[in-house]
Order: structure tokens, then C-alpha cells, then sequence
């Protein structure tokens, strides 16, 4: 409670928006990359307190938002077949593919089953040994080591039964291919303290170093966040491009040394698809060679429909960062989270959800 009521404090949040109001002579853009921050964010009113000093960009930081389509409908496909019980966290089930998603298979009788923990899965496995469990494993390094735990148990127990489709996407890389990209007006980033508390953040230094942009592993309560975007500041305004821990009583620079060496035992990157983003380098994960046999993409032989998508949604604008949900003309009106369009409305760490629960329209 020490650490909440203090990172909570209003307090002390306003003396931290006027140090950022003091420091910042110029307009700055800076992105966080974690949806939890964005949630954060503009549920305190952070974007708005800080509006002529800051504008604050919101970035891909969902994972069930940039899963792509390909591997919904893999998911689905899996899903249709006798046999299986396909587990998967709750937020997954009304993510949209090509025809369906998965809330709408199980409404139509497949066995579909919301989890809390891979390991939940792999203890069905073990339940109903004349049946297929498949695991569907998403989520940035945060969630990868419980999801290598199950894998690693599995082919401990010698299950044959249970088997992963993994989308696990690996955040550096991707922060990577923004800064490349010719369109991108990002001037520093806040980074994502959950994703460092596992992974550390050495693979940040030649980023902040090649692209002359500050990097400030950051945080979750306003506090957080606030000190996060006043280092961001500083560094911006003394022009100073350096990786920060913010969120040292959290992260350390090398993380958590078992769950990395544990993700690097059962996972390789790999090129992955990013929906809205294209193919980004080395970004995804896969199982090892070793663990092949656990892989449901082998396992099963599926043929997904042509992807289709919504030709209105613009959430691959929304995930880059080009454009703020509002800006989006199905925003609020086709597209809510009761009826979504794109994955960013759909997801509780998605964008346009954010901006539903917290700027909605008048009309809406």
C-alpha cells in the first residue's frame, strides 16, 4: 500500500506537471508503449493536464491488439475441430478474424474454455487425456515465461496431448521499426516496466543510442508516469538520448535472470506479423526445435479463409501512433466495445478502448 499511496498521490502528481510544464520550452511527443499506460493515462487526465507541453502519443503496447489476423483465424480453425478444448485469457475470445472469433465458436458449441494461467490448460491436459488441449499463448515478454513454464512442464510429463499457438512478441524490435519508419514523429518513449522487470533493459541502449531518442523504462500510477515524462523531458531539452529506469524499485538491468534464461531454453525470435504494423524483424517468438512437438501451428494441419478485414477501421493508424482513436469515423458510433471493428476496441489495454471509456463523445 506504501508504494500505491504514494505513486497515487494528487499531491504530488500536480507539483510533477509543473516541473514538466516548467522544463519542457517546446511542444515534445513522446510515446508509451504499453497499453496499461495509455489506460493510466487518460483515466487520471494525464494527456490532457499536459496539453502545449507534451502531447503524448499512444503506441502498439497491446498484444492482443497486434496479433494478426492469420493467427486468429489459425486459432479458430484449431478451435472448429473435434476433439480439442482451445483455453485462451478471457480478452482473446472477441478479438475479430477474417469470418468469426472465438467468442462466437463458442457460442456455437466448440469447446472454447477462458483461463487464468497457461497452466490451467496444461492441468486439463492432464484431466482429459483422449482429448487435445491447445494453449493459446499471447502476450509481450511479460507473459512469455509462464507460457515456456507449461511448455517445459509438458515435455516434462511427456504430455502428448497438450500443444501451444504461440503469439508472443518480443518489444524492442518493434520500438525499432517505429523509429525507422519514414513517417515517425516520436521524440522519446516511455517503456514499459512490466516488460523489464522480466527482460531487463540492456537490448534499449543501442536504440536510445542510434536514433538520439531518450528511453525511460517506466511505471504505472500517475506518479510513475509523470516522472517518467519529465525525465523524457529533460533529457529531450538538454538533448541527451540515454536509456532511465524510473521504475528502479521494480526493474533492474537485467531483469529477471531465470524467467529470461527459462523464455531463451523454450522460444527463438522469429519474424512476426504485427496487425496494422506489417512484418517486423525478429519481434515474435516460436518454440525451439526441441519443442516442436508442443507446437499446434505443426500439430494440426489447417487452412485458414482469405483474411478480411474492415476496410473503415483505421486501427493500424491508431497502433502506429499517425492518428488518436476519435479521428477514426467508426469510432463510437459502428465501432464500440459491444460491437467492435478492429482489435483496439475490443481489448481492455487497446487504444480506442481507452479513449471510449474516458473521452467518449457526446453523442455516444
Amino acid at each position: 500500500m506504501k508504494y500505491q499511496q504514494e505513486f497515487r498521490d494528487p499531491k504530488l502528481a500536480h507539483q510533477w506537471i509543473e516541473a514538466i510544464r516548467e522544463t519542457s520550452k517546446q511542444p515534445w511527443k513522446i510515446m508509451e508503449v504499453c497499453g496499461g499506460q495509455t489506460h493510466s493515462l487518460l483515466k487520471h487526465g494525464i494527456d490532457q493536464l499536459l496539453a502545449g507541453s507534451v502531447e503524448l502519443i499512444h503506441g502498439p503496447g497491446c498484444p492482443v491488439c497486434v496479433t494478426p489476423i492469420a493467427t486468429i483465424d489459425n486459432a479458430l480453425a484449431i478451435a472448429q475441430q473435434d476433439n480439442v478444448i482451445f483455453c485462451s485469457f478471457g480478452d482473446m475470445l472477441r478479438v475479430p478474424g477474417s469470418e468469426s472469433d472465438l467468442l462466437s465458436l463458442k457460442a456455437q458449441g466448440a469447446d472454447i474454455r477462458i483461463v487464468y494461467s497457461p497452466m490451467d490448460a496444461l492441468s486439463l491436459a492432464q484431466e482429459h487425456p483422449q482429448r487435445e488441449v491447445v494453449f493459446f499463448g499471447v502476450g509481450f515478454e511479460t507473459t512469455a515465461p509462464a507460457t515456456a513454464l507449461t511448455v517445459y512442464q509438458a515435455r516434462q510429463l511427456n504430455l502428448a496431448n497438450f500443444s501451444l499457438l504461440c503469439a508472443h512478441f518480443r518489444v524492442p524490435p518493434i520500438i525499432d521499426a517505429l523509429l525507422d519508419a519514414g513517417d515517425c514523429e516520436i521524440q522519446g518513449f516511455l517503456g514499459a516496466g512490466h516488460v523489464c522487470t522480466v527482460m531487463g533493459y540492456q537490448e534499449y541502449l543501442p536504440l536510445a543510442e542510434q536514433y538520439r531518442t531518450p528511453i525511460v523504462i517506466t511505471g504505472f500510477e500517475p506518479v510513475d508516469l509523470l516522472q517518467g515524462i519529465h525525465r523524457t523531458v529533460q533529457q529531450l531539452e538538454t538533448k541527451q538520448y540515454s536509456v532511465e529506469n524510473q521504475y528502479a524499485r521494480v526493474v533492474k538491468p537485467d531483469g529477471n535472470r531465470q524467467a529470461r534464461e527459462l523464455i531463451n531454453t523454450v522460444f527463438t525470435p522469429v519474424d512476426a506479423e504485427w496487425r496494422g504494423l506489417g512484418k517486423v524483424a525478429d519481434s515474435g517468438l516460436t518454440l525451439v526445435e526441441e519443442f516442436r512437438p508442443w507446437n499446434a501451428e505443426y500439430r494440426f494441419s489447417v487452412k485458414p479463409a482469405a483474411q478480411r478485414q474492415s476496410m473503415v477501421c483505421r486501427s493500424g493508424e491508431v497502433l502506429k501512433g499517425l492518428i488518436k482513436p476519435p479521428a477514426c469515423g467508426e469510432f463510437g458510433v459502428n465501432c464500440t466495445p459491444d460491437h467492435p471493428l478492429g482489435a483496439t476496441m475490443v481489448s481492455s489495454e487497446g487504444a480506442c478502448a481507452a479513449y471510449y471509456h474516458y473521452r467518449k463523445l457526446p453523442h455516444v
